[in-house]
């Protein structure tokens, strides 16, 4: 018999090789995602590896070739009030929300402009504009002294150099702390003048303190190996200050309590800032309030989830 031909033709050849290629090659299936979990695309594409029997996700292979972000993400860090208003007005939705943070030492304002939709699956939630409140030098300087004891020639330049910031009382503030501290307001005036008294006598001792019956204070000062009389200087309790605590912010007032020690005729002056973590958690409110006005969203005292 004649031997058989086992030999193949062209097309047989090709169909082999179609074959092996089709048996190491990947292809792409859609997988459907309906009722699977919400916030999915309605499919996922993946490759289908046949030579390691295995799925593998194809989006770092698009991720390459992307020309511009899915979506806006990332957090805005702005320096003052009226930047964090207009920054959220540029790119706020109809369900982006505001944040408040007012409690010292850290407030905060954040907007949220990705927030969640009431009734429908949660957002993203990752794209923010943050505003943290920046002191003012003026205001850090204030509360960085309050309660130090100062030499007398310290003090006095400090109240020089801060006059700027001092502030007349108002009635209200009158009736509302005078009784409170039984001790008599000073002008900005009146403080200047004790400033430069206390120029004065930088190198005098003091003699002796008297508080008077309209609740004022007195110290004799005297210049040592003179017999002469000694200058009284008239000492107030408690003045005002008016300075924006934050970066471009409206001015915050605070009631201000004077003291003094007297030890061994040498003379410490000191300041109290009454409660002042209280007017500037007042102040961030107000910011709050005003921001909420401004761009129309909702505001919530606290923070937002991570």
């Amino acid at each position: 018999m004649p031997d058989k031909d086992t030999s193949l033709d062209a097309h047989g050849i090709d169909l082999i090789k179609t074959l092996a290629t089709e048996a190491v090659d990947p292809f792409l299936l859609l997988i459907d995602t309906t009722g699977l979990s919400a916030g999915l695309p309605t499919n996922l594409p993946v490759a289908f590896d046949r030579k390691s029997q295995s799925f593998k996700s194809v989006k770092p292979l698009i991720e390459e070739f992307r020309q511009a972000p899915d979506r806006r993400k990332g957090t805005a860090t702005v320096e003052t009030l009226a930047s964090f208003i207009a920054l959220v007005d540029r790119h706020k939705d109809e369900d982006s929300v505001l944040f408040g943070k007012t409690v010292w030492p850290d407030p905060k304002l954040t907007a949220v402009l990705d927030y969640d939709r009431e009734g429908v699956p949660a957002r993203n939630r990752s794209h923010r504009v943050v505003y943290a409140f920046p002191l003012t030098e003026e205001f850090k300087a204030w509360v960085n002294g309050s309660a130090k004891p100062m030499e007398q020639d310290l003090f006095a330049a400090f109240l020089e150099e801060h006059a700027a910031e001092l502030a007349a009382p108002s009635d209200g503030e009158r009736s509302t702390y005078e009784p409170l501290f039984k001790e008599k307001f000073a002008t900005p005036s009146e403080l200047i003048a004790l400033s430069r008294h206390l120029e004065v006598f930088v190198s005098a001792r003091v003699k002796q303190g008297i508080r008077l019956q309209t609740g004022e204070r007195t110290i004799e000062f005297s210049e040592e190996h003179k017999d002469a009389k000694g200058e009284v200087v008239t000492i107030p309790g408690i003045f005002m200050v008016a300075l924006p605590a934050f970066v471009d912010g409206d001015a915050v007032r605070i009631p201000v309590r004077l003291r003094y020690r007297i030890v061994s005729g040498d003379v410490k002056w000191f300041y109290q800032l009454y409660r002042w973590e209280f007017f500037l958690r007042e102040q961030v409110g107000y910011d709050l309030k005003e921001a909420a006005d401004k761009t129309g969203l909702p505001a919530f005292e606290g923070a937002p989830e991570a």
